[in-house]
């Protein structure tokens, strides 16, 4: 406060070094407060937009929101699956969007999916990757976790051996 009332009383001195002063921190003030952060988020609830179902006896399965029913609900829709209307809690937003109409004819939207090539993309991210990777390993039976284990146990055995050849040379 000390420090507006001695500008102030050099304005009123007419000095103008500090005219220049208030004038240039005036505009820098100005300046730095139209700087915007860039938006946090970039999966917006859309038509077009696939999504994951995360919670119910579709769990797993690639959806295409269709129609944004309220602010809780949407209208998705699959190939294999019957339209259905799903809470957002449901659904988790993938990167995935395609560009298709409000409500499409079930044919629209599985030539849409399959010219946006949604499957592979999928199949490619991290994300659709470490699910199938989870698939795969709750498929696996006994005997299969088994052979697992033993081959796991095989190759540590491998890297073990490696290391202390690698070790012998270096001393």
């Amino acid at each position: 406060m000390r420090k507006l009332q001695y500008i102030y009383t050099d304005i009123e001195k007419k000095n103008p070094s500090s005219i220049l002063f208030l004038a240039a921190s005036l505009f820098l003030a100005c300046s730095h407060a139209r700087t915007w952060p860039k938006m946090p988020f970039k999966r917006f609830v859309e038509i077009g937009r696939v999504a994951l179902i995360n919670y119910g006896k579709d769990y797993g399965k690639l959806v295409v929101i269709v129609d944004v029913i309220d602010q809780n609900r949407a209208l998705v829709d699959a190939p294999d699956m019957v339209r259905s209307q799903m809470n957002f809690k449901r659904l988790s937003l993938t990167d995935i969007k395609i560009d298709i109409k409000r409500i499409p004819k079930k044919k629209t939207l599985v030539e849409a999916m399959e010219a946006a090539d949604v499957k592979t993309k999928w199949e490619n991210s991290s994300w659709g990757r470490k699910l199938i990777v989870q698939k795969r390993r709750a498929a696996l039976n006994d005997f299969d976790r088994f052979k697992l284990m033993l081959a796991k146990i095989k190759r540590a055995g491998v890297v073990r051996q490696e290391l202390a050849k690698l070790k012998k040379t270096a001393a």
